[in-house]
């Protein structure tokens, strides 16, 4: 577990970033740990969600065939779930059903209650509602948006769930925004930095020349090898 202001220190950047300094961090990342499919973004302004995730699977064509005070107790567990330490978290739901979004989980109460529980957002494949009406600050970022919540139910909790292309298990550390969402490894929190700022410097060296009126080809290849290489 780290400290809260170490977490709270990767919402400086956004997850394109944290992604390149993981790439360089954990080489064997490259091609592993990140969203493959769009989003919807309820807020592309919102800052980057950080925390450690709570999972669970929903399903809302159907009833879920419990009794009442089955349902309840499950929902109750379900929410023990989301209110575990540490904290902050990320609440990641898949929808299992086929088209996923068929009813929506996500809306003004459940936004509400999970920001109470202290959870910053949540990422689904499934859909979002009353997106004018969401609790303050939440992050959102969702397969779809839909007016029902249907038969929506929690089947699963805690348990490991893949959305757009990510698996992603209980307790890893997600950063994520408009553009997705990635598991920042817990041997790179704290080097992401320094990783960063070192990759910045070396993207000003192509940024800063590639502005100036008089660039060419010929500037970009004594950059690219400044040992002057035959090409």
């Amino acid at each position: 577990m780290f400290q809260h202001h170490e977490l709270m220190a990767l919402r400086d950047f956004d997850t394109p970033t944290i992604c390149n300094a993981v790439e360089v961090i954990a080489p064997d990342r490259r091609a592993a740990g990140f969203t493959t499919s769009p989003f919807v973004c309820r807020d592309p302004s919102m800052v980057p969600m950080v925390g450690y995730a709570r999972t669970a699977k929903i399903r809302a064509t159907e009833p879920s065939g419990r009794a009442p005070s089955d349902d309840l107790a499950a929902r109750v567990a379900y929410y023990r779930h989301i209110a575990e330490s540490p904290a902050p978290t990320v609440t990641v739901i898949e929808d299992v059903d086929d088209p996923a979004g068929f009813g929506a989980l996500w809306g003004e109460v459940n936004s509400n209650v999970h920001k109470g529980l202290g959870s910053v957002g949540v990422l689904t494949n499934g859909s979002i509602r009353d997106i004018d009406m969401w609790a303050e600050d939440f992050g959102a970022l969702a397969g779809s948006v839909g007016p029902s919540h249907a038969w929506v139910h929690v089947t699963e909790y805690a348990i490991p769930v893949t959305v757009h292309g990510l698996t992603i298990s209980p307790g890893d550390i997600i950063h994520a925004d408009r553009h997705g969402a990635v598991i920042v490894p817990g041997s790179a929190v704290t080097a992401i930095r320094s990783t960063i700022e070192r990759l910045e410097a070396a993207e000003r060296r192509l940024i800063g020349p590639s502005q100036d009126p008089s660039f060419d080809i010929e500037q970009l290849v004594a950059i690219l090898d400044p040992e002057g290489r035959d090409h």
